[in-house]
C-alpha cells in the first residue's frame, strides 16, 4: 500500500518548482544559463562514468565537481549579486530595470532642485502598496518615465497641469493635476499652505510618500505617515526616498 501524499508534500514541490522557475527567468539570456547547461553535461558524464566503471574519467570529474561551487562563485559573482539584489528589491520597482531604478532617484531629486532654485511650486505623490486610483480619477492620466525635464515642465505655471499633484507609481509617472485631501490637524505650522497640507493629508490616509517644493521659499520637503520633514537637500531627498521605498520607516517629524 503506497503512503498517502500530504498537503505539505504538494506545497514543498510547488515552492521548489517556483524557485527553480524564477532562477531560470533570472539567468535567461545570461552566461549563467550556459554554465547550467555545461554543469548538466558534466553531471551526466559523471553519472555515466560511475555506471560504466570508467575510473579515470570518474576521478577527473569527481575532482572537478568538488571545486565547482567555488568556480561558480568566482566566475559569476556579478550575476549572483544581481540575483540577491533582485530578491531585496522593493515592489515599487518591480516593473522597471535596475538602471531605471537608479535614474528614478536622480531624475526626481534633480527636478526638485531645479524647481527649488526657480521657486516653482510642486507637489509629487509616490504610490507604495496602497493604490491611489481614486485620487487619480479627477486628474490627467500619463504614462511616462520619471524625467527631470518633464516634471519641471508639468509644474510650470503656464501649463494646464501645474495645479494639483503629480502621481508616480511603479517607478513611472501615472497622472498629473490630481486633487488630494487636506490635513485638518491644528498642530501644523501656520506657515504651511494648501500644498503642504495636502502633502501631509494624503500620507495620513495612505502609505504614500509626498514631496513638495515651496513656491515662496523654494524649500524641498517630504512627508510620510502624517509627518513632514522640511528644507532638505537633493542628496538628502534621494537618500530618504531610497530608505522609505525599500521598506524603511525613518522619517523626522517636523511640522
Amino acid at each position: 500500500m503506497s503512503p498517502m501524499v500530504r498537503w505539505q508534500d504538494l506545497l514543498d514541490v510547488l515552492i521548489v518548482a517556483f524557485i527553480i522557475y524564477r532562477l531560470l527567468l533570472l539567468i535567461k539570456g545570461t552566461r549563467a544559463l550556459q554554465l547550467v547547461i555545461g554543469l548538466t553535461v558534466v553531471f551526466f558524464a559523471f553519472y555515466v562514468s560511475r555506471r560504466l566503471d570508467l575510473f579515470t574519467l570518474g576521478w577527473i570529474l569527481n575532482n572537478f565537481l568538488a571545486f565547482a561551487g567555488l568556480v561558480v562563485v568566482v566566475i559569476f559573482q556579478n550575476e549572483i549579486r544581481r540575483v540577491l539584489f533582485a530578491l531585496g528589491r522593493s515592489p515599487f520597482f518591480r516593473k522597471i530595470t535596475y538602471v531605471d531604478e537608479t535614474l528614478f532617484y536622480e531624475e526626481l531629486a534633480n527636478a526638485c532642485v531645479v524647481m527649488s532654485k526657480r521657486r516653482t511650486g510642486a507637489l509629487i505623490l509616490i504610490e507604495r502598496e496602497m493604490g491611489l486610483s481614486e485620487f487619480m480619477e479627477a486628474g490627467v492620466k500619463i504614462d511616462a518615465d520619471v524625467n527631470t525635464e518633464l516634471i519641471v515642465s508639468i509644474f510650470q505655471t503656464s501649463t494646464p497641469l501645474h495645479d494639483g499633484a503629480l502621481v508616480i507609481g511603479d517607478g513611472r509617472i501615472k497622472a498629473a493635476s490630481c486633487v488630494l485631501p487636506l490635513s485638518t490637524r491644528d498642530d501644523i505650522d501656520k506657515d504651511l499652505g494648501t500644498r503642504h497640507r495636502a502633502a501631509i493629508g494624503i500620507t495620513e490616509v495612505t502609505d504614500a510618500i509626498s514631496v513638495t517644493v515651496s513656491e515662496e521659499s523654494g524649500q524641498i520637503s517630504y512627508a510620510h505617515g502624517g509627518a513632514i520633514t522640511r528644507n532638505v537637500t537633493g542628496e538628502t531627498l534621494k537618500r530618504e526616498l531610497r530608505e522609505l521605498l525599500r521598506g524603511g520607516g525613518r522619517v523626522t517629524r517636523n511640522v
